[in-house]
């Protein structure tokens, strides 16, 4: 039977109709394989970051570059490509979890992501192209 609303209990069913949990250790598993997943999405993100600013993300891309460097432009464009495709892959799986309406894997899901964003995306954006590094505002 499929929920819709959350609910409160070690008997899920998740992603795939094999994929049954119905004592603590198989939900303690999948709560797990949950958090890892949401990290592991947060690590992409980040990777895909990394890729994008050619692997130093302090420099800063000019607006009107010219042609040099298109082959290892088009390589970071087919990695970014890739790892755009893993990553959205990935996100669709994360949220077809949650719509599994279970309360713990919810919970589970949201803090793998948490996790993964103070481990490897909170320095993303600092002072680098922000709207308030970049504003000269008075």
């Amino acid at each position: 039977m499929m929920h819709m609303t959350f609910y409160w209990s070690r008997q899920v069913t998740l992603l795939f109709s094999s994929w049954r949990t119905d004592s603590w250790p198989s939900y303690l598993l999948t709560l797990l394989a949950c958090v890892l997943a949401s990290v592991f999405y947060q690590y992409l993100e980040h990777a895909r970051y990394i890729v994008r600013h050619g692997g130093n993300p302090a420099a800063e891309e000019p607006l009107l570059s010219n042609r040099s460097g298109v082959g290892k432009r088009s390589g970071r464009k087919i990695a970014d490509g890739l790892l755009f495709g893993l990553s959205s892959g990935l996100g669709y799986l994360l949220m077809l979890e949650i719509m599994s309406f279970n309360g713990g894997v919810f919970v589970a899901v949201v803090l793998g992501l948490s996790i993964g964003y103070l481990g490897f995306r909170s320095d993303d954006d600092d002072g680098i192209g922000g709207v308030n590094s970049t504003c000269a505002c008075a």
